[in-house]
């Protein structure tokens, strides 16, 4: 099993907080789909024949490509691989794009799990990120495609912003667990360097929440999901029972995965692939068949560490004697003597051969995670 993800770059407007590659170049949209097509075309071998079991549709804003667009992808896609006939088939939307004819025809198209790019359930925190929706469209958003038979709908949320407090917070929760979605994926807003937000922090035209305010947003986030039947899967992901995202889950469990698109990253258990993040250059490439990417062999202590720190994420954890198993004994008594201190302190535990971060170890897991790397 392998899947597929599909980077569609084009935004009407950037925003302030988010640095992942990105184009306001709309009018390049359909030469744009023609190429992701010719990709697909061109990189058919890349997973041996491997049957998909998830494709999903990032960006970017996908819901900036008409269905028709989309579905031309997702027909190429079924063209030159073999789908599971359970595969899940995600696509992220924008409130702001979606209208009544455009998810009637959405519903037609082979995808059964919507993303939805929310952030915030309050106007002001919306208007300040430079999102285009307001929270009533927000809601009606989800109300429309429930209505229109999508069962299976996830919610992106953000917490951690300027003058946020806990009750605009606990706000937010609230109204996500009212629509009765089935997944939220809730991240604290990172100042990642080279944003509009990065420079506003840099200029002292906003303050960083204070570290035990962040830290309390997120163990209420984890009380509150948890009491509303919510797994806390990964770090920043919860779901109802059945309902874990499955290409997500890929990422953490080291399966093979294709990426397709500007900027796209592609991993097949011995190397990583990844497109240039230029649009034109992007197109221009694919069409004369010398395709922009660079490639990276993986070291055996590359593959080891990024199998510790995908797995520590989520909440079933590192199989020890997978370590084993893959790396040899000297990765697994370097894992097993690093570890040692965590699990004096609580912050690790082991369940039956299964290294997992406890909800102290969740706190700090990037520090814990980064001091078991070889």
């Amino acid at each position: 099993m392998s899947s597929i993800y599909v980077h569609i770059p084009f935004c009407k407007t950037r925003c302030i907080y988010c640095d992942f590659f990105s184009t306001t170049l709309l009018g390049l949209r359909e030469q744009y789909v023609d190429a992701v097509c010719k990709e697909i075309e061109q990189t058919d071998k890349y997973l041996d024949g491997d049957q998909i079991h998830s494709i999903y549709f990032g960006g970017g804003t996908p819901s900036q490509l008409t269905p028709t667009q989309i579905g031309r992808i997702l027909d190429t896609i079924q063209t030159y691989h073999p789908i599971d006939p359970n595969c899940e088939t995600t696509i992220e939307l924008n409130p702001d794009d979606v209208t009544g004819d455009y998810v009637s025809k959405l519903r037609l198209l082979p995808i059964n799990r919507i993303s939805l790019g929310i952030q915030s359930f309050h106007d002001s925190i919306l208007q300040f990120i430079h999102r285009r929706h307001s929270s009533q469209q927000a809601i009606n958003t989800v109300r429309l495609l429930q209505d229109n038979g999508f069962n299976n709908i996830s919610v992106d949320l953000m917490f951690g912003f300027p003058d946020e407090t806990l009750e605009n917070w606990k706000e937010d929760i609230e109204q996500a667990l009212q629509l009765n979605i089935q997944h939220i994926s809730a991240y604290s807003l990172m100042y990642e360097e080279g944003t509009e937000l990065y420079r506003m922090l840099m200029s002292q035209q906003i303050h960083e929440i204070d570290e035990e305010l962040s830290r309390n947003m997120y163990q209420i986030l984890m009380e509150r999901l948890s009491d509303a039947g919510f797994d806390h899967y990964e770090i920043s992901n919860f779901a109802k029972p059945n309902y874990y995202s499955r290409h997500n889950s890929s990422y953490w469990n080291n399966t093979k995965y294709l990426g397709i698109g500007a900027g796209a990253h592609s991993y097949n258990r011995i190397s990583r692939q990844s497109n240039i993040s230029d649009l034109k250059a992007y197109i221009d490439g694919i069409n004369l068949g010398k395709p922009k990417r660079e490639k990276e062999t993986l070291t055996v202590e590359q593959r080891y560490n990024e199998t510790v720190m995908t797995r520590l994420r989520t909440s079933k954890g590192l199989n020890t004697d997978e370590i084993k198993e893959l790396f040899g004994n000297e990765y697994y008594h370097h894992l097993m003597t690093a570890a040692t201190p965590y699990y004096n302190l609580g912050l690790l535990k082991n369940n039956d051969g299964n290294l997992s971060l406890t909800q102290k170890g969740i706190y700090i897991s990037n520090d814990i995670i980064s001091s078991l790397f070889i």
